[in-house]
């Protein structure tokens, strides 16, 4: 579905468990700087399947502002149901989906940290021509290529600590009931019409294409490949009859579509016309069969989208669209490519209100990825495997390099060189390096026990405050989608530690005795709370850096699993806590230029060492 594209040709790669939690904010009072709203005279009607249906319910804690209008932000509920694309398996798992399931995790496991119940979806997508086409490449049955790459992606994910709580296949039994019934009500509500249709198709996207937006011999500006011209007897959703409804929805709702200037390339859509779309192929064996036609399979859009509905049913329930509706929908959030946009924020939305079903709150398109500033493909050599990238380098450098170093929402570029220089600098050395050395300065002073409260070491000093500040800030940051920014100011909480620490110098008070002891030993009380507070502000993006540093702090998994953000809050660390032996969270990344060096060294030092054999003169 959301990876149709991003999955057909190595050359577009782009970006772009829960457990019981604690917390004593109030969730309600985030919101989203990008508000969504909901005007009262949208709110879905009995008497008219084709009016918007307000997604949100209010509270008598609030909600409403002086407008009249129901303002929800991301993480505004209780709950937060949020989605990747449904990535197609006409091809294994690549980096462009790896990113975009990466940053949902990330999301997810603030969601949690604020207490919300959260419903974490992704899955794949497996009806087409392209699976059919693929299957039959390698000598295997749709079910069975299906199968093998579906596998292939909960591997990866595994791999990279995602945290999903519902993974769907199109090609369940439960997702085709859902789909039929809900092809079945738009059509009793007479947007689906019978039609021949003549045009040029694209393969790859699966689409037919404006003539307009090809470039030259009818090629697909996104895979580069010539169109074909296809003429079939197909049925069609009247996408037109929802124009003004869908223009309205932006216009009351400019949050529906984020960052901004996707909402502006959406808008644009709309304003030149809606024309209906295909919506069943007779010449594709390998999907579900329409209804009303067993002779023609729905087109793999209409089919995948309500795979972010039928995840929600559990695995006891009755395939039932209203039950899976009543599971979850609305959607908090989709997050997808740039390229899929269109299906997801036009498409998507005048199918769910023909259908008298609540539109999800958010559509947020992520840019693309390219490598040392070059567009990736297999004739160039310059892919990028995020499966190789985790054997190298571990799941958590590999979350917060692209969480990092990529504006979320923005196009972004992969380097060797800058990754490791990132890994380096942040994790190994201004976080990993400071835990190390404070832990080391405990045990050799204070047989690895605070000497006070975390509370009663930091009476009356700034640096509290500082990272008060700083924690502040980097929630407002997660709130906002900003994973960037979230990243480089809980990195702050790091700085300011070294520099917390250098310009203290512990080392020499403890060689004084009396006061100056007793200073020190609160100094690594303070700064060891720091790192307690990093490791719950990062665990979104670091999971497992973040346990690591719990853990050397004295803490049981079970008591990491269990933290909100509510326990960033400074003060957990009290006296007589014992740490664990100080070991390196996170190993340095060495560069070739750098093994060579130290390999060349190693021999230098071996070969001086290494006595001269005496001649049977000198003998």
């Amino acid at each position: 579905m959301a990876c149709r594209v991003q999955h057909s040709i190595q050359s577009s790669f782009w970006f772009l468990s829960s457990t019981p939690f604690r917390n004593s904010l109030n969730p309600r009072r985030n919101f989203f700087k990008n508000r969504i709203s909901f005007g009262k005279e949208l709110f879905f009607s009995s008497s008219s399947r084709t009016a918007l249906y307000c997604t949100c319910s209010s509270s008598s804690s609030g909600g409403g502002d002086k407008d009249g209008f129901l303002t929800y932000g991301v993480g505004g509920d209780d709950s937060f149901v949020l989605t990747t694309p449904l990535y197609y398996v006409n091809a294994p798992p690549h980096m462009g989906s790896a990113y975009t399931t990466i940053a949902a995790d990330a999301i997810a496991r603030f969601q949690r940290l604020l207490e919300k119940k959260v419903i974490f979806i992704t899955g794949t997508d497996e009806h087409g021509e392209k699976i059919a086409t693929a299957a039959a490449a390698n000598g295997s049955s749709p079910n069975e290529h299906c199968d093998v790459v579906s596998q292939a992606y909960k591997a990866l994910w595994k791999d990279l600590d995602i945290s999903y709580d519902k993974f769907i296949r199109t090609t369940d039994p439960k997702h085709e009931a859902v789909v039929k019934e809900f092809y079945s009500r738009v059509l009793a509500n007479g947007d689906i019409y019978r039609a021949d249709y003549e045009g040029l198709y694209c393969v790859n996207c699966e689409e037919y294409k404006d003539e307009k937006d090809l470039l030259d011999d009818n090629c697909c500006p996104t895979h580069l490949k010539p169109c074909v011209k296809r003429k079939e007897d197909n049925y069609f959703f009247a996408l037109s009859k929802y124009q003004q409804q869908l223009e309205e929805v932006l216009k009351q709702n400019p949050g529906f579509v984020q960052p901004s200037y996707r909402l502006n390339e959406v808008q644009g859509w709309i304003k030149n016309g809606l024309k209906d779309f295909s919506i069943s192929r007779a010449s594709v064996d390998w999907g579900i069969a329409v209804p009303n036609d067993s002779k023609q399979t729905i087109y793999v859009w209409f089919d995948a989208l309500l795979g972010y509905v039928s995840a929600l049913l559990e695995d006891s329930e009755l395939a039932s669209l209203d039950t899976a509706i009543s599971s979850g929908w609305p959607a908090s959030l989709h997050l997808i490519g740039k390229d899929i946009l269109r299906f997801h924020a036009v498409y998507w939305p005048a199918m769910l209100m023909s259908a008298g079903i609540g539109l999800p709150k958010m559509v947020f398109g992520h840019g693309f990825l390219t490598k040392d500033g070059m567009k990736m493909g297999k004739s160039l050599g310059n892919t990028l495997e995020p499966t190789d990238l985790v054997q190298r380098f571990g799941p958590d450098a590999v979350r917060y390099f692209f969480l990092r170093e990529v504006e979320f929402g923005n196009d972004g570029d992969y380097s060797e060189e800058r990754f490791i220089r990132m890994i380096n600098a942040n994790l190994a050395n201004t976080i990993g390096n400071l835990l190390n050395r404070t832990l080391g300065l405990l045990k050799k002073n204070c047989q690895s026990t605070l000497a006070v409260d975390s509370d009663v070491a930091a009476e009356g000093n700034e640096f509290k405050a500082a990272v008060e500040k700083l924690v502040e800030k980097a929630r407002v940051h997660y709130q906002n989608l900003e994973l960037s920014a979230a990243c480089e100011t809980v990195l702050e909480i790091g700085n300011a530690g070294n520099l917390y620490i250098d310009g203290q110098a512990p080392w020499t008070l403890f060689k004084q005795g009396g006061e100056a002891f007793e200073t020190a030993a609160k100094d690594l009380v303070i700064v060891l709370e720091a790192m307690r507070i990093i490791s719950i502000a990062l665990s979104p993006i670091t999971p497992g850096l973040s346990l690591r540093i719990y853990s050397q702090l004295g803490y049981s998994k079970e008591q990491f699993n269990a933290v909100s953000w509510s326990d960033t809050k400074w003060g957990g660390l009290k006296a007589g806590q014992v740490m664990a032996q100080a070991t390196p969270i996170f190993a340095r990344i060495e560069d070739g230029t750098e093994a060579e060096t130290k390999s060349a060294a190693t021999k230098k030092v071996k070969k001086e060492k290494t006595p001269k054999s005496k001649s049977p003169v000198e003998a």
